[in-house]
C-alpha cells in the first residue's frame, strides 16, 4: 500500500524511496516486527483463557514433553498475523506473485487453525483427519500451481528449472501442476512435523525463507538474473517483502517461543509457513533448489516416512522415535543442544542452496 506514496514523489525526495523493494521490506521487517512484539502476550494470554489445558501431549512422546503440558497453541496467528500485515502495508497490490503466496499461507493457516482447533476442544491429538487435511492441501496447492504458470513468462510455463545445469529446462507439460502440488504439500507438510521442540521450526523456516527471498529479488532483476545466468521472471522481486515480513513475525513469535516456550505455533503457523516456503520456490522456478535450502525439513519428513514403512515391513524401528529431532531427544541430547545444532545445519544448507545461483 505504502508504494502508492511513490505517486507523491517528484524523483528525488522521501517518497521516491518507496519505489524500492528493499526499502519496503526493511519497513515491512520492522512492521511485523512491532507487531510480533506488540501482540504476542496479549495473544498468548487468550489463547490460555480460551484454551484452558492447552495443546495436549502425545502420551507415547518423550518424558520430558509432559513437562509442557498446559501451553496453549495456535501462536501461529501471531506469525501470520504480522506477515499479512506488513505485506499489504508494504508491498504492490498489483503484483499477482504477493497475492498467490498471501493465499497459499492464510489458506493452509486456516487448514491448521482447524486441526489445533479440534486438538485442544476435544483434548486430543487426532485433530483433522489427515486424509481430508491432505485433499485440501491439494486443493491449494493445485489452484497454486496454476496460478504461477500463468504469471510466469510463456518460455517458463510448464518447465522445471534444474540448478547448476542452468540452461537446462525440462518440459513436464501439464504434469508440472502435480510436481508444484507436491512441492508445495510435502513443504508444508515438512515443517509440520519439524515442529516438534521450542523453536525449532521457526528458526529454520526463517533462515529457508531468507535465502528463497534473495533467490525471488534475483531472479525478479534481469540484470542479475543475466549475471547469474539465471532464468528471469519478473515480478517476483515483491516476495522479499512478504519474506521480511515473515523474518520480522518470525522473531517476534520466537521471542515467546524460546525455550520453555510460552505458546506453540502449531499446526496454524507450521502449515502455513511451508506452505509458503513451497508457493515462493514454484513462483520463482527454484523447487529443486527448495530441497537443498530446506534439507532440514527433508529429513525429518523422511525419517518418519522410513520409519512407517520399515516399522510396517519388519515390525521394527530404523530410529528410536520419529520425526528425527525425537530420535536424538531419546538418545539423550539436550532441548537446547537439538535445536541449536539443527539451527546450523539449516543455516549451512541454506548456503549451499544459494551457492547454486552462482554455479555452473
Amino acid at each position: 500500500m505504502f508504494y502508492w506514496l511513490t505517486e507523491l514523489s517528484d524523483g528525488g525526495d522521501f517518497f521516491n524511496l518507496f519505489r524500492y523493494i528493499t526499502f519496503r521490506a526493511g519497513g515491512a521487517f520492522m512492521t511485523a516486527l512491532i507487531f510480533g512484539f506488540l501482540f504476542g502476550q496479549p495473544l498468548i494470554n487468550v489463547l490460555r483463557r480460551k484454551q484452558g489445558k492447552g495443546q495436549p501431549i502425545r502420551d507415547d512422546g518423550p518424558e520430558g514433553h509432559f513437562a509442557k503440558a498446559g501451553t496453549p497453541t495456535m501462536g501461529g496467528l501471531l506469525i501470520v498475523g504480522a506477515l499479512v500485515t506488513s505485506t499489504l502495508l508494504w508491498a504492490r497490490w498489483d503484483n499477482g506473485f504477493v497475492w498467490l503466496v498471501l493465499f497459499v499461507t492464510l489458506a493452509y493457516g486456516l487448514i491448521g487453525f482447524a486441526d489445533d482447533y479440534a486438538k485442544v476442544s476435544k483434548q486430543n491429538t487426532k485433530g483433522v483427519s489427515g486424509k481430508v487435511r491432505l485433499l485440501l492441501g491439494f486443493v491449494i496447492a493445485g489452484i497454486a500451481g496454476v496460478w504461477a504458470t500463468y504469471l510466469q513468462p510463456d518460455a517458463l510455463q510448464f518447465q522445471l528449472a534444474v540448478p547448476v545445469f542452468k540452461e537446462v529446462l525440462i518440459n513436464l507439460s501439464w504434469a508440472y501442476v502435480p510436481f508444484a502440488m507436491f512441492v508445495v504439500v510435502g513443504a508444508a507438510n515438512a515443517v509440520n512435523l519439524t515442529d516438534g521442540l521450542d523453536g525449532l521450526a521457526i528458526m529454520p523456516v526463517m533462515i529457508a525463507a531468507g535465502a528463497l527471498g534473495v533467490i525471488a529479488y534475483a531472479v525478479g532483476r534481469v540484470d542479475f538474473t543475466q549475471y547469474l545466468d539465471v532464468h528471469y521472471v519478473p515480478g517476483t522481486g515483491e516476495i522479499l517483502i512478504f519474506v521480511a515480513g515473515l523474518i520480522g513475525g518470525g522473531l517476534g513469535f520466537l521471542w515467546y517461543n524460546a525455550p520453555p516456550a510460552a505458546v506453540f505455533m502449531g499446526d496454524t503457523g507450521s502449515l502455513a509457513l511451508g506452505g509458503a516456503l513451497g508457493a515462493i520456490a514454484v513462483s520463482t522456478k527454484h523447487e529443486l533448489v527448495l530441497g537443498i535450502i530446506g534439507g532440514l525439513f527433508v529429513v525429518e519428513a523422511l525419517s518418519v516416512i522410513i520409519q512407517v514403512l520399515y516399522f510396517k515391513r519388519t515390525g521394527k524401528r530404523v530410529f528410536l522415535m520419529a520425526p528425527i529431532h525425537h530420535h536424538y531427544e531419546k538418545k539423550g541430547w539436550s532441548e537446547p543442544q537439538i535445536v541449536i545444532r539443527f539451527w546450523i545445519i539449516a543455516v549451512i544448507l541454506a548456503m549451499i542452496g544459494l551457492a547454486t545461483l552462482k554455479l555452473r
